[in-house]
C-alpha cells in the first residue's frame, strides 16, 4: 500500500444516505461522480441506537465497484466481527476507541490482514483516549456528530479536537489521515481542513444533491 499522504484531500460519500433499493448502482454513481472512497457505516443497534447493514452489503459494494471501501464499525464487539468484514472486501476498517474490545490488538489484527486500520472517537471522548494508539493507525476519525443517524448538524466544538490531533501528529512525526464524519458539506469541510482534517465523509450533501459530481467537487475545493 502507498504511504499515507495526509495532505491529500479525500472525499468519501457515505452510503448511509444512498438509495438502498439500488446499492450497487448508487456505489457506481458515487465513483463516477468523483468519489475517492466509499464510506460504509455499520451499526448494530447496541453501540449506537440504529441498525444499518452488515458484511453482505460491504461485499455487494465490493463486487459493484473497484472503489476503496472505508468501513466504519459502530458496533460493540468489532474484534469479534472483524474477520467477516475483512472477507467481505473492506480496504480500511475503523473501530471505536469507546467500544468493548482490546483496541491495540484489534488495530494490529486489521493491519496484519493487509488492511488499513482506523480508530474513531465520539464528540464527547477526549483526545487522550486515542493518544496511546496514534502510532498504530492509518486514520483517525473524529466524529462531528453523535454517531448513529445521518442528517445531523455539524458540531463545531470538535474543531478544537481535530486541531489538537493534528498538532500531536506533527510533533511526533506520525503519518495518519484525519477523517471527519457528520454534517459535512463544502462549508464545514473548509473549516475542518483548516485545522488538519483531510478525509471528508459526506452523506446527505453528496448522495442527495441535485448534482452529485458538483457537490463532491465543491467539497474537494473547499
Amino acid at each position: 500500500m502507498k504511504p499515507i499522504d495526509f495532505h491529500e484531500r479525500i472525499i468519501a460519500p457515505s452510503l448511509l444516505a444512498a438509495d438502498f433499493s439500488k446499492i450497487g448502482e448508487e456505489s457506481r454513481r458515487a465513483v463516477d461522480s468523483g468519489a475517492d472512497w466509499i464510506h460504509l457505516d455499520v451499526m448494530d443497534g447496541h453501540f449506537v441506537d440504529n441498525i444499518s447493514f452488515g458484511p453482505a452489503v460491504v461485499e455487494t459494494v465490493d463486487k459493484a465497484t473497484d472503489a476503496f471501501l472505508d468501513v466504519h464499525l459502530m458496533i460493540s464487539r468489532p474484534d469479534h466481527y472483524l474477520p467477516r468484514f475483512i472477507e467481505a472486501g473492506a480496504d480500511m476498517i475503523t473501530v471505536h476507541v469507546e467500544a468493548e474490545h482490546p483496541v491495540g490488538e484489534t488495530l494490529r489484527r486489521i493491519r496484519a490482514a493487509g488492511r488499513l486500520a482506523g480508530l474513531a472517537l465520539n464528540p464527547a471522548t477526549p483526545v487522550a483516549a486515542v493518544e496511546p494508539y496514534l502510532g498504530e493507525i492509518d486514520l483517525l476519525l473524529c466524529m462531528t456528530v453523535v454517531p448513529g443517524f445521518g442528517g445531523q448538524s455539524f458540531m463545531p466544538e470538535v474543531l478544537e479536537k481535530i486541531s489538537a490531533v493534528a498538532e500531536i501528529r506533527q510533533t511526533n512525526g506520525l503519518a495518519f489521515h484525519v477523517e471527519v464524519d457528520g454534517g459535512i458539506d463544502a462549508g464545514t469541510a473548509a473549516r475542518c481542513a483548516a485545522v488538519g482534517a483531510n478525509v471528508m465523509v459526506a452523506g446527505s450533501s453528496t448522495f442527495r444533491a441535485p448534482d452529485m459530481a458538483a457537490a463532491i467537487q465543491s467539497i474537494r475545493n473547499a
